[in-house]
């Protein structure tokens, strides 16, 4: 049996899986329409819209399959995002690459496979729209192309979804994308006994920005801010703004003085960038950095929680510091 090998834009590849906020979430009939579609069409026992994680394929919509997902080293899948159209097996036990593979000699005894590549919007690709047969059969052009049809299908509801999980005005995550991700996040810390930590950051003074500005230049500086995030942290940390003028940041493998060395340093650049950019105002932030405990661990909503009261804790301090 021959394993898919790794394709060289993984780690983006993965992070945009990811991103979409669509691993592990319920059946839906958008989905479900189409490899139903799928099956009729091709008149094929099963039809799945597979979506290859880092060592599985979980299926969004599984018609055909009492499975959710499976290992991605036996995937088929995992082979067919490596290259840019169908990937086609006609015959499974013909192919050197597959005769011995367990889903082919065991249930459920693949024989034939046409699996359609599915991209992102950034067009990375991150599983397929694929038919399976437990009978080889041949596949010509026309069902090729109707394939192809049915998989855009699939890419536009993808694109949708992302939609859901994104913050229209800045294009970082949303609550919703945020906590998806970091329930993620925070399941790989607890099973791997990583620590993490959570920064809540909230904007000073940014009525003021509004009243005095206008709200387009309101927009403009959450939108400036949001770019520094996206130019200052890492792939694997998870940042979002919540709503209003509220980020936050989920920072996996750092304890709560590195993350605080993190957000100080994202502080240095947040100055140069008002030093160069001479709004007429500059953009600051208060912020408050709670650790996340493998040993002792709470949701994300706890973490939430804390770190909200802390921000808003050195919030008030330094208003008052002001006052007095």
């Amino acid at each position: 049996m021959q394993t898919p090998e790794i394709p060289q834009d993984e780690k983006l590849r993965l992070s945009t899986l990811r991103s979409l906020g669509v691993l592990d979430t319920p059946q839906e009939d958008r989905f479900d329409r189409v490899t139903r579609m799928a099956k009729r069409m091709f008149r094929v026992p099963i039809a799945l819209v597979s979506l290859v994680d880092e060592n599985r394929q979980w299926f969004k919509s599984c018609d055909g399959l009492s499975v959710r997902e499976t290992p991605r080293d036996v995937s088929f899948c995992g082979h067919a995002i490596l290259g840019e159209d169908i990937f086609l097996i006609p015959d499974a036990l013909l192919d050197v690459r597959f005769a011995d593979n367990p889903i082919v000699v065991n249930a459920p005894h693949v024989r034939f496979y046409a699996g359609c590549p599915l991209r992102a919007p950034n067009g990375t690709k991150i599983g397929t729209l694929c038919v399976i047969d437990h009978t080889p059969r041949e596949f010509d052009e026309h069902d090729a192309a109707a394939l192809r049809d049915l998989a855009a299908m699939v890419e536009d509801e993808l694109a949708a979804f992302q939609l859901a999980v994104t913050d229209e005005l800045t294009r970082i995550s949303n609550r919703r994308g945020f906590l998806h991700l970091a329930r993620y996040s925070l399941d790989f810390c607890r099973r791997q006994g990583t620590t993490a930590s959570l920064a809540f950051l909230d904007l000073d003074k940014f009525k003021p920005i509004n009243d005095v500005f206008g709200h387009a230049e309101g927009d403009r500086a959450l939108t400036v801010f949001a770019e520094l995030m996206v130019q200052s942290f890492r792939s694997s940390d998870v940042f979002a703004r919540l709503g209003g003028d509220e980020f936050v940041v989920l920072l996996t493998n750092a304890n709560r003085q590195q993350a605080e060395n993190v957000i100080a340093s994202f502080a240095e650049r947040l100055r140069a960038r008002n030093a160069a950019d001479q709004r007429g105002y500059d953009l600051a932030f208060s912020c408050g950095v709670v650790a996340f405990d493998p040993g002792s661990p709470c949701s994300i909503d706890a973490l939430l929680a804390q770190g909200d009261a802390l921000m808003y804790g050195i919030k008030a301090a330094k208003k008052s510091a002001l006052v007095h």
